[in-house]
């Protein structure tokens, strides 16, 4: 089945369409790898801790045994602060058959530790959301937006219809590169320059012993 149309922005087409292979096709969600867990928060979870539960492998998404629900209305708020810079390219987001599903998903970026007061600004990114029962529906990011993301935000604003909001699982696609801290090294270096050595191509992470 084709998924031609576009959602807030952000078209969605099914996973089983990309190029991958199947069993390439769980690589290609592998950014859950790349979450620091330990720091990860979803606001308004109904079980401490379950939101995590969701971030899991492509091949494990239909486990029902994991799996968030939200508590006091329909609302959830994951904070999910990468290990890396990530290029994000596209999400897919799973729930039940039921009106617990999912409607609409709201991305920020670089924004750690949000609150729901903060969902009042404007979003890089909303997306109108289909029911997706088994982890095959993705939504394409705007990669210029989210090229370099080491904090994302998504907010499930609302669902169709029910009380409180069920989600089964979240895959992320993109691209993750190591945080680059030889920044700090040259500034330490450049610090302790000498002015009349002050050229582009001699400023370079090194040390210096003295005898």
């Amino acid at each position: 089945m084709s998924h031609g149309h576009s959602h807030g922005g952000g078209g969605c087409r099914c996973a089983a369409e990309r190029e991958e292979p199947p069993e390439q096709r769980g690589l290609a969600y592998g950014l859950y790898l790349r979450i620091d867990l330990e720091r990860l928060q979803c606001l308004n979870e109904s079980r401490e801790g379950s939101g995590r539960g969701v971030f899991k492998p492509w091949e494990e998404r239909s486990d029902r045994s994991k799996f968030v629900e939200s508590d006091a209305d329909e609302e959830l708020l994951f904070n999910i602060p990468f290990t890396g810079n990530v290029k994000l390219k596209g999400i897919i987001i799973m729930g039940e058959d039921d009106d617990s599903h999912p409607s609409e998903m709201r991305l920020y970026k670089n924004i750690p530790q949000m609150s729901f007061d903060d969902t009042d600004r404007e979003p890089d990114q909303t997306f109108s959301l289909n029911r997706d029962l088994t982890g095959e529906l993705e939504y394409a990011t705007k990669i210029s937006r989210f090229s370099s993301v080491y904090h994302l935000s998504i907010h499930i604003s609302k669902n169709f219809g029910a009380d409180t909001t069920k989600v089964l699982y979240i895959g992320l696609r993109g691209e993750w590169t190591e945080f680059r801290r030889h920044e700090v090294t040259i500034c330490n270096y450049e610090a302790s320059a000498n002015p009349a050595d002050h050229k582009v191509h001699q400023v370079t992470p090194q040390t210096h012993f003295i005898s």
